[in-house]
């Protein structure tokens, strides 16, 4: 893993830094590790194991996080890198109502979809063109930004994600 999980004083998870950056918040005393790697982190006098989960010691008023932004990445993220038609590895996204119909760009019309799904289905309605999906898209919760910035979650993390990680990833 090559990233610290930053939970706030409240154990709320807040973002993912390099594991140099933990550690330096650990040394100058303004987080300190709740899970460490295994490895250690050598200097000429210090020998610090690597943090996997650090805690700040101060709260952090965190800004209204707003929804999370609509990329490629992250709607194949909401779907699990799967073709939402056939299951397959999905390599483009496709609007469920076309575009050129008047469909919106928005997370409840945009799915991961393979590439002969998405040239079969082009700009057809479902109904005319005789394909299904297999989940129907919705708004990702707002914990979706850590599966796009990091790709995949340690075991050390999973009980600060709780709830919302099992949410996410179901």
């Amino acid at each position: 893993m090559a990233g610290a999980l930053v939970l706030n004083a409240s154990y709320e998870p807040l973002c993912v830094v390099p594991v140099r950056r933990a550690l330096v918040l650990v040394l100058k005393q303004k987080a300190e590790v709740v899970h460490g790697t295994g490895r250690d982190m050598r200097s000429e006098r210090v020998v610090l194991v690597a943090p996997s989960v650090i805690r700040l010691i101060h709260f952090v008023k965190v800004p209204f996080r707003s929804k999370v932004p609509l990329n490629r990445r992250a709607v194949f993220a909401r779907d699990g890198y799967r073709c939402q038609y056939c299951g397959v590895a999905a390599e483009n996204i496709d609007h469920v109502f076309p575009r050129s119909r008047g469909g919106l760009h928005a997370w409840d019309n945009v799915v991961a979809a393979c590439r002969p799904c998405n040239a079969r289905k082009g700009d057809t309605l479902l109904e005319h063109c005789g394909m299904t999906l297999r989940k129907k898209p919705t708004v990702p919760h707002t914990l979706t930004w850590l599966l796009v910035a990091v790709g995949s979650v340690s075991p050390d993390w999973e009980p600060y994600l709780s709830n919302a990680w099992t949410a996410l990833s179901a």
